[in-house]
């Protein structure tokens, strides 16, 4: 049973996966690069980490901070004069929480040709309070078919990262109790 089942009826009303969908584009420029003259993949992280929570924060209507991220991934280098869209859509929530993901395409400015996946990333958010505490999120409602699938697929990442976290814990706790060092 997903979080999304353990709704209460007089919840938030659901958003379509296109109310908060966004694209950020942005020129990479010679300070952008790194020591192989390419685009350094920390800023192409920071754009991600923008346009990811740009999403959050629209269909959360306020505050989402980063949880955590995962699935970076890195197709193709960036160079400088590229022109990078970072695509960004809500693809799963939970009570607070939402997993965001993040295609990153690449085109040259002064040239005519399709852009290229150059990356893709997966996020989760966490919607927060004035005090910074958890607040209640609308669900997502998928449109499309592509959007049932990054829903379902997403369902799958979070039982992964909990079963992942679950079992580092027990370790963690097996050593101490064995009188094991962190």
């Amino acid at each position: 049973m997903t979080d999304q089942d353990q709704r209460p009826e007089t919840e938030i009303p659901g958003k379509p996966t296109s109310a908060s969908r966004t694209t950020l584009s942005h020129i990479m420029t010679g300070s952008d690069t790194n020591l192989l003259g390419t685009v350094h993949g920390g800023v192409i992280m920071k754009l991600v980490d923008d346009a990811a929570g740009a999403v959050a924060g629209r269909h959360s209507g306020g505050p989402a901070v980063t949880a955590s991220m995962d699935e970076m991934v890195f197709l193709e280098p960036v160079r400088v004069g590229d022109l990078v869209h970072v695509k960004a859509q809500v693809n799963w929530t939970g009570r607070s929480s939402m997993e965001v993901g993040v295609r990153v395409l690449a085109e040259r400015w002064n040239e005519s040709t399709p852009a290229q996946q150059v990356g893709s990333a997966y996020l989760v958010f966490a919607a927060v309070d004035g005090d910074g505490k958890p607040r209640a999120v609308p669900p997502v409602i998928p449109e499309t078919e592509r959007d049932k699938r990054r829903y379902q697929e997403a369902q799958i990442r979070r039982t992964h990262r909990l079963a992942r976290r679950r079992a580092i814990k027990e370790l963690r706790e097996r050593r101490a109790a064995e009188g094991m060092e962190d």
